[in-house]
């Protein structure tokens, strides 16, 4: 992989797993977060088994105003880690059901 030669301190990603999901998705978290092992890298991503790999998780959002907008970003422990990622995996109706699949896949992502 070219990247992990690389001399740039910070790598950017911006949903660079878009169009796959499951293990390959799983697969570029792993390779993801061995960079992340030699520097900087951030990854915007829809993911959950990419998340899931993250050193840091922090979740992006916009409020639009009338004249302005605005990008918040705000740094998840790992109870809101769980909550995202099961909103990630289940959609809008988070369960307890995506909530024990997510912290699953955080555990496992950890080990």
């Amino acid at each position: 992989m070219a990247a992990a030669h690389s001399k740039i301190p910070t790598l950017i990603f911006d949903e660079v797993d878009v169009g796959i999901g499951g293990s390959t998705a799983d697969i570029v978290g792993q390779l993801l977060k061995q960079l992340g092992d030699r520097g900087q890298v951030i990854s915007v991503t829809h993911q959950p088994q990419v998340a899931a790999h993250a050193h840091h998780h922090y979740l992006a959002s916009k409020v639009i105003d009338t004249n302005s907008a605005e990008s918040l970003m705000v740094p998840l422990d790992r109870s809101q880690r769980v909550e995202e990622l099961a909103r990630m995996l289940g959609g809008a109706q988070v369960t307890e059901q995506t909530r024990s699949h997510a912290s699953e896949l955080l555990s496992l992502a950890s080990s």
